[in-house]
């Protein structure tokens, strides 16, 4: 491996062996996009694929974050080790997540076996981006026994947290019509389990009633399993870990591998989508995009043609 790139090595083999501000670091790296990254994650790559991820998605305000706080512990009391990745909107000036590792998950920032961190969207409608794919490969690679990616929650483009992980949870909250808005939204063809949080609410009944009609639709051999929690009050977190572990070894091991298998088809697909749409947004910018408007404006090309030009000056931009 040549000289240049020997940090990046040293990096990687820091990682393996879990050191924490390696971890930090490495993604670090790979959210910065930068290009030294590649052989970092070319070391790590054989080294991943070992630990279980699970998505939480929902929408806002229904208690995610709590619940993954709650999930962390109850996976800390059975000895496993976690990696969380918390996306969150991204700042209009910084681009950076407008909230902290400090402020989400407290209680478990300082154990050495939890490893948390706060990502911005970066613009990306669905809060999952490469960057978010890369920080779950390091912190598979480091050893990490369980994954939650959290989800920023926005509606629709949350289906993009499925292409991610193992099992997802959608987390609702009754008597905000978030069951209503999931089903119209698209949200029920995701989950493996839906959580009904803050199970004691007065519209929980009604909750209820709601999620039985939707799912009722659906064929059952697919249909999500439903738990009811009280994060707050940790109540409910056995139950949902137990339903999430369970629809992961129902799929079994050819099962889990096919579903990764298309997971992965369908991340390199969104990655190379959004590499492509950087580079065009790039051109269209640049003196090439002002002759193309210009030529358009003038009438001596139309549009299909201008975005054909584009699309060569990209394939010679690469």
């Amino acid at each position: 491996m040549a000289a240049a790139t020997r940090p990046f090595a040293d990096l990687a083999e820091r990682v393996l062996a879990g050191d924490r501000r390696a971890i930090g670091r490495a993604i670090s790296v790979c959210e910065n996009a930068d290009p030294a990254a590649e052989p970092l994650i070319a070391e790590l790559w054989p080294h991943a694929g070992r630990a279980m991820t699970v998505g939480v998605t929902g929408p806002p305000g229904v208690g995610k974050s709590t619940l993954a706080g709650a999930l962390v512990g109850h996976l800390r009391s059975l000895g496993k080790s976690v990696g969380v990745i918390a996306i969150d909107p991204s700042s209009p000036f910084t681009r950076g997540a407008l909230l902290g590792d400090r402020i989400r998950m407290s209680d478990h920032f300082l154990d050495p076996e939890v490893f948390i961190r706060s990502m911005g969207t970066r613009g990306h409608l669905g809060g999952v981006a490469e960057a978010t794919f890369l920080a779950m490969l390091v912190l598979d690679a480091a050893g990490k026994d369980v994954l939650l990616v959290e989800t920023v929650g926005v509606g629709q483009s949350e289906v993009e947290v499925r292409s991610l992980v193992d099992v997802v949870s959608l987390v609702l909250q009754p008597g905000s019509g978030d069951s209503i808005q999931a089903i119209k939204a698209g949200l029920m063809e995701i989950p493996d389990v839906i959580c009904l949080n803050k199970r004691d609410h007065p519209a929980a009944a009604s909750a209820r009633r709601e999620l039985h009609h939707a799912l009722a639709l659906g064929e059952e051999e697919t249909r999500p399993v439903v738990v009811e929690s009280a994060a707050v009050e940790g109540e409910g977190i056995v139950e949902l870990w137990d339903a999430l572990e369970d629809r992961r070894e129902r799929l079994g091991p050819d099962g889990l591998r096919q579903r990764r298998r298309e997971n992965l088809a369908q991340e390199l697909v969104t990655i190379a989508a959004a590499r492509s749409s950087a580079r065009l947004r790039r051109l269209i910018g640049d003196e090439l995009g002002g002759r193309l408007l210009d030529r358009l404006d003038a009438g001596e090309i139309d549009p299909v043609r201008a975005v054909a030009e584009l699309q060569d000056a990209a394939r010679d931009d690469t």
